[in-house]
């Protein structure tokens, strides 16, 4: 099916999109099962990966508006939040650490520091990757930067091919988990799991929630990985060879000392969100302006708009779009109605577990994080509304199943852009083999922890 897989999920969508907006659908109003008909089939267009989501995202957007599902303000309406202004400047952010050369700086120093064993390369790899995720608001450049140091070490250690395989894997796969603490530690999702959900959470109050939750599925990512990939030989790093490549960068130069001090900014203004008011949207993006502001900054140029991904953001629009529209004309409230229980669960645990599990099938036929969390969520919350519950709670745990899960690579973009040779040197096989049994670990996390947790912390 692979080559004809596009053809076949553009007529499957389309199909799906007929049937859907003429047959008799009691209960939902034609505004209603108009947006259910473009939502199946932009859902499904993603599934199939039919031409890159940018596409199929704005050609959702258009028959929104063209057909009058809802009004453009609400269609469009996540341009007049902060939210896709965070994006844009978490993006531009990372993209100044990178060019500056301060994230491989902080990558080097750490492993010459730290790094000794194949055990400490795998734990040094999670802790880098918590560290770089203050300071860069994407988990992608993350990524790449601590692979471009751990090339270094696997070449300079002679690292045989599927040790070096074992080390590619866990610098992608550990970006999931790491990347839920902070609420920029992904700045393209888990704002969305806010907007989603119709509250206000500051930075402080995502790691509050969210915090002690993920650093404990980071902890058990990084323990499976130690269980599950076990080294052919033991290594010794040339330690040597990284004091080189440090040497080689010179100096810390104006331009690094300068996205230091403005990042350093940017952290101390995340934290502190709740006592001077400003939305971190705002802080995100007046902190990236700064950057390109002569004197100050003069770090980003104006070929660093290039790293801001339109496609994301069209995407991201679509994917709000789902959510917000299906709540205005009904769709949400009807699948709630029609396709979950009637009765919703009272216990807390079991309701948990419930979401967890809905969230996880729907994640595993449709592949797409952002697509289920704007399908999975608002139906979550519609089911839930009769629940005397703050609506972060179903928005939360929906968003921590999907977010954490995978079993394939093309499932989580975080491990999609690492496969292969070129980049994090793994397969589907590595992605399988851990993913899996981690589903244990997202049940443990969002059923026994957040739960409890959130209790404590009187959100529930």
């Amino acid at each position: 099916m692979g080559k004809n897989k596009p053809k076949i999920g553009f007529i499957l969508g389309i199909i799906v999109a007929l049937l859907v907006a003429n047959i008799n659908l009691p209960g939902l109003a034609r505004p209603g099962q108009l947006c259910m008909a473009f939502s199946f089939m932009t859902i499904i267009f993603w599934a199939f990966q039919i031409a890159q989501p940018g596409y199929t995202s704005g050609l959702y957007l258009v028959l929104l508006t063209v057909f009058g599902v809802a009004k453009s303000t609400l269609i469009f309406s996540v341009w007049s939040a902060s939210m896709m202004w965070l994006i844009i400047g978490a993006f531009m952010i990372a993209g100044a650490v990178k060019e500056s050369g301060l994230g491989e700086r902080i990558a080097y120093k750490y492993i010459i520091k730290y790094v000794s064993s194949f055990k400490s390369i795998i734990i040094g790899i999670f802790i880098l990757t918590f560290v770089l995720s203050l300071l860069i608001p994407h988990p992608w450049p993350r990524a790449f930067i601590i692979m471009s140091v751990m090339a270094v070490v696997i070449k300079s250690a002679n690292i045989p091919k599927e040790d070096a395989i074992k080390i590619g894997f866990t610098v992608f796969a550990s970006s999931v988990p790491v990347s839920l603490i902070f609420l920029t530690g992904d700045a393209t999702i888990s704002p969305l799991a806010i907007q989603s959900s119709g509250q206000v959470l500051g930075w402080m109050g995502w790691f509050k929630l969210m915090g002690p939750p993920s650093i404990v599925a980071s902890v058990l990512a990084c323990f499976m990985i130690l269980m599950l990939f076990k080294p052919s030989q033991e290594v010794h790093v040339d330690k040597e060879d990284m004091k080189k490549k440090l040497i080689e960068l010179g100096p810390m130069t104006g331009k690094e000392k300068r996205t230091a001090f403005w990042i350093i900014l940017a952290i101390i203004l995340w934290m502190t969100d709740t006592i001077h008011g400003i939305d971190i949207g705002w802080v995100t993006v007046f902190i990236a302006m700064m950057m390109a502001m002569p004197i100050v900054g003069k770090i980003l140029t104006p070929a660093s708009w290039n790293g801001v991904p339109v496609h994301v953001l069209v995407f991201l629009t679509a994917a709000v779009a789902i959510g917000r529209v299906g709540g205005a004309t009904g769709m949400n409230a009807w699948i709630a109605t029609t396709i979950l229980p009637a009765a919703v669960p009272t216990n807390p645990y079991i309701l948990a577990a419930f979401i967890t599990t809905v969230a996880i099938i729907i994640h595993m036929l449709l592949g797409s994080v952002i697509a289920v969390m704007g399908i999975v969520i608002p139906a979550m919350i519609a089911f839930t509304s009769s629940m005397d519950i703050n609506p972060l709670v179903p928005a939360l745990l929906a968003y921590t199943a999907v977010a954490a899960h995978y079993v394939l690579p093309f499932q989580h973009l975080n491990m999609l852009v690492g496969l292969g040779d070129d980049n994090g040197m793994y397969s589907q096989k590595e992605c399988i083999r851990f993913g899996v049994p981690f589903i244990i670990v997202i049940y443990i996390v969002t059923v026994a922890i957040e739960v409890p947790w959130w209790k404590f912390c009187g959100l529930w």
